[in-house]
């Protein structure tokens, strides 16, 4: 079992920036590739950003790239996601996730587990 715990959201605006964390407690946090996903009111669930357990692969939404970074410090079990330039649009209950031995994939049902999120607010 590994238990996430997502922080760091908030209101900002446009052009802004912020840091989001998730810290991972249970098995070995190093054995998982990490994800960020997020929700938007009315819609459904879409992939961010992931990388992989050994941190050498990284994946990113089209939307998100250039302005989005996922980075993971296995000796504090956390990952983050620093998000610069932020948009409207990307307004969001952020949600990381964790994918057993995974190469930071798309795909959200390849995650085992995951937080309960954080929200993010950007306002223009």
């Amino acid at each position: 079992q590994v238990q996430l715990v997502e922080s760091g959201g908030g209101l900002v605006q446009a052009g802004d920036s912020l840091r989001l964390s998730c810290v991972a407690s249970g098995r070995a946090f190093g054995s998982y590739a990490m994800g960020w996903f997020r929700q938007a009111p009315g819609k459904e669930r879409e992939f961010v950003a992931g990388i992989a357990y050994n941190s050498r692969v990284t994946n990113y939404a089209n939307s998100v790239k250039g302005r989005f970074t996922i980075s993971r410090g296995n000796t504090k079990n956390t990952v983050y996601l620093q998000m610069n330039s932020l948009k409207p649009e990307d307004t969001a209950v952020y949600y990381c996730a964790a994918d057993d031995w995974g190469a930071g994939s798309a795909s959200a049902t390849l995650y085992d587990y995951w937080g309960q999120g954080t929200q993010v607010t950007v306002n223009s």
